[in-house]
C-alpha cells in the first residue's frame, strides 16, 4: 500500500501527465477545425464525414462530451502558428502540461480580445499574469481573476460585459415522461446574487454555515440540521414557497390583473369517496385526493368535478377561498403555522379549513388556521384532523399510525399580541377534571 507522500506523488504526476494529453488532443482538436473550414463547404473533413461541425467529430472520434470537445477545439487554437499574439503565454503553458485545457479556456473567455480601448500588449501582460497563477488557483477563482483584470483594462465596456451577460439568462421548465419537470437556466449576476443569498440563507446550517450566538438562529440552524429532507429537497421547497407567496402578495403585479388560477380535474365520486386520482391541468402524472383537496382548500386553484360519465358537474367558485383581510385576522391571531413547534411565520402559511368546504365547513376565522405549506400537506395526506373546542382552541389529531390512542396535540397561537389580550380579558378557568386543556 502507498503511503501518503507516494499516493500525493502519484496523483500529482497523472494530473501532469493528463494535461499533456488534453494539451496533444487540442492540438489534433485544432487541425481537425482547419481542415474543416467553412469555405472548404462539404469537401471539408468534419463534413465529408458527416459529422457538420469539427467539435462534433472530435466529439465523435475522441469520446469526449460536447462541452469539452469545443473546450479542446477552442484551446487548441492556442497551439498553432495562427493563435493569438496575446494569448501566446497560455498556449505555451498548456503545451508544458503546466495549465489544463479547461484553465487556458477560462483565462481565454475572461479576457476577451482587443478593442479600441484595450491594447493588444496590454492583454498579452494580463495573460501572462494568469498564466503563471494557473497553477495554484481553482479553475473558478481563475477566471474570476480574468474578468477582474479585463474589467481593470476596460472599464468602459463593464457595462456591455453585464448588458451580454444579462442577455444570456433564461429559465425553462421541461416536462418528463416520468410526470416530474426538468428545471433548467442560467443566471446573469445580478439575479444570481439574489437567488444565492436565499439559497444561502435557507440552507447554510446544513452546509457547515455560520455559527449562532442568538438562540433563535442556533434553535433554527439545529432543526434544519434534524430535517429529513435532502439539502435539494429543502432548496426547492423554500422556492417554491416564495414563489407562492410572492404572487399572492401582489398578483397583479408580476401576473397580470387576473389571479393566477390552476385547474384541478376530479370525478365527483373519487372526491367523495378521497380515493383515485386527480389530475392538474397540463400535466401529465396524476396525484392524489389528498393533495388535490391540499391545494383547492387555499390556493388559486380551480376544482373541476367530473360525474362519472365524464361531464363536467360544476366549476368550484372563489367562496371556498379565504379573502385576503380574513387572512389578516387569522395571521394576527395565530402568529405563524399552529402545527406545534413549527416556527414558520405567518407569510409562509395557508389558509386551512378545519372542516374541508366540500363536507360544509365554512370559509370563516372561527373554523380557520394557518398552516405552513408543509404540515397543510401532512393534515391532509396522512389522515390527520384538528378539533376545535369552543374554549380550549385547536388540536390537532394524529392518525392511528401515529398514536394508538389518538391524544390531542395542542396547537397553541404564536401571536403574542393575541395571548397579552387573552391574558388582559379572559378570567382564570377551572381546570377540567378530565380530558386536556388546549390554549388558544
Amino acid at each position: 500500500m502507498l503511503d501518503d507522500d507516494a499516493l500525493l506523488t502519484g496523483a500529482r504526476e497523472l494530473g501532469e501527465l493528463r494535461r499533456l494529453v488534453e494539451a496533444s488532443l487540442g492540438s489534433f482538436a485544432a487541425e481537425v477545425k482547419h481542415r474543416s473550414r467553412r469555405e472548404d463547404g462539404f469537401g471539408g473533413l468534419a463534413q465529408r464525414l458527416g459529422a457538420g461541425t469539427p467539435e462534433k467529430l472530435v466529439e465523435q472520434v475522441s469520446g469526449v462530451s460536447k462541452r469539452e470537445s469545443q473546450t479542446l477545439v477552442r484551446v487548441g487554437q492556442l497551439l498553432t502558428v495562427d493563435a493569438d499574439p496575446w494569448l501566446a503565454a497560455v498556449g505555451t503553458e498548456v503545451a508544458s502540461g503546466r495549465v489544463s485545457v479547461v484553465k487556458a479556456d477560462v483565462i481565454k473567455a475572461g479576457l476577451g480580445s482587443p478593442t479600441e480601448d484595450v491594447a493588444a500588449d496590454d492583454l498579452a501582460d494580463a495573460a501572462t499574469e494568469l498564466a503563471l497563477l494557473a497553477p495554484t488557483m481553482t479553475v473558478e477563482k481563475l477566471a474570476a481573476r480574468a474578468r477582474e483584470l479585463r474589467d481593470d483594462l476596460d472599464t468602459a465596456g463593464v457595462r456591455d460585459r453585464e448588458r451580454m451577460l444579462r442577455d444570456k439568462r433564461y429559465l425553462t421548465l421541461t416536462p418528463l415522461s416520468d410526470g416530474m419537470t426538468h428545471l433548467s437556466g442560467l443566471l446573469d449576476p445580478a439575479s444570481a446574487a439574489i437567488v444565492s443569498a436565499a439559497y444561502d440563507a435557507a440552507t447554510s446550517p446544513r452546509r457547515g454555515g455560520p455559527r449562532f450566538v442568538d438562540a433563535e438562529q442556533q434553535a433554527r440552524a439545529e432543526k434544519l440540521a434534524a430535517d429529513e429532507r435532502s439539502l435539494g429537497q429543502i432548496a426547492l421547497d423554500t422556492f417554491v414557497d416564495l414563489i407562492r407567496i410572492g404572487t399572492e402578495a401582489d398578483p397583479g403585479r408580476l401576473l397580470g390583473a387576473r389571479r393566477h388560477a390552476v385547474r384541478v380535474l376530479v370525478t365527483d365520486r373519487d372526491l367523495r369517496e378521497r380515493r383515485g386520482p386527480a389530475f392538474i391541468h397540463d400535466q401529465t402524472e396524476a396525484i392524489s385526493i389528498p393533495t388535490a383537496e391540499q391545494h383547492i382548500c387555499d390556493t388559486g386553484i380551480v376544482p373541476i368535478h367530473f360525474a362519472d360519465d365524464s361531464e363536467p358537474l360544476r366549476l368550484g367558485v372563489t367562496r371556498r377561498l379565504f379573502s385576503a383581510k380574513q387572512r389578516d385576522v387569522l395571521a394576527a391571531r395565530d402568529g405563524g403555522c399552529r402545527f406545534p413547534d413549527c416556527d414558520r411565520p405567518a407569510s409562509w402559511c395557508e389558509a386551512h379549513h378545519r372542516i374541508p368546504w366540500k363536507h360544509g365547513g365554512p370559509t370563516d376565522t372561527r373554523d380557520g388556521l394557518l398552516l405552513c405549506r408543509h404540515h397543510h400537506m401532512l393534515i391532509h395526506d396522512n389522515g390527520w384532523t384538528i378539533n376545535r373546542d369552543p374554549v380550549h382552541g385547536f388540536a390537532a389529531i394524529p392518525p392511528r399510525s401515529v398514536d394508538l390512542d389518538q391524544r390531542p396535540i395542542p396547537m397553541p397561537a404564536r401571536s403574542r399580541a393575541a395571548a397579552r389580550l387573552r391574558r388582559r380579558t379572559t378570567p382564570p378557568r377551572p381546570q377540567p377534571t378530565t380530558g386536556m386543556t388546549v390554549p388558544l
